[in-house]
């Protein structure tokens, strides 16, 4: 495509302003999902796991950066608790009393983390943020 078919692209563009609130609301999604999984594990925990992954998808490249950083964070924590769960309860015996312990300490680790991220999240200042044009594709 050639610069002025570009330029032309991008002033048909018109920029969407994302409000600070969305932004907000939407860097809080994956620690409210943490929690809610490891209140209820079965069967939140199980349904988590697969829309979490929906979730940091979201919102990974929102446009508002730091919306992904903290979906990042977030799923580092979950996605490392949950995969060292599932190492330990592999080898571990078969018994109710031993995964009713692994769930608490794995709730342990997320849920104060993830209340430590909301709070830091709500303290945080969310400016507006505008979409960028699309990028556009040369066949």
């Amino acid at each position: 495509m050639s610069h002025d078919a570009q330029t032309a692209a991008n002033e048909e563009h018109t920029p969407t302003r994302i409000s600070g609130k969305s932004a907000k609301r939407a860097a809080t999604w994956f620690n409210w999902g943490n929690i809610i999984a490891m209140i209820v594990p079965l069967p939140l925990a199980i349904f988590w796991t697969g829309l979490s992954m929906l979730v940091y998808a979201l919102n990974k490249h929102h446009p508002n950066p730091k919306v992904g950083h903290y979906t990042q964070q977030a799923a580092y924590r979950f996605y490392g608790v949950a995969g060292t769960a599932v190492v330990i309860a592999t080898f571990a015996p078969v018994s109710l009393t031993f995964y009713l312990a692994l769930w608490a300490v794995a709730a342990l680790i997320i849920v104060p983390w993830s209340l430590y991220d909301l709070y830091r999240i709500k303290q945080d200042s969310w400016d507006d943020s505008f979409t960028e044009p699309p990028e556009t594709f040369e066949d």
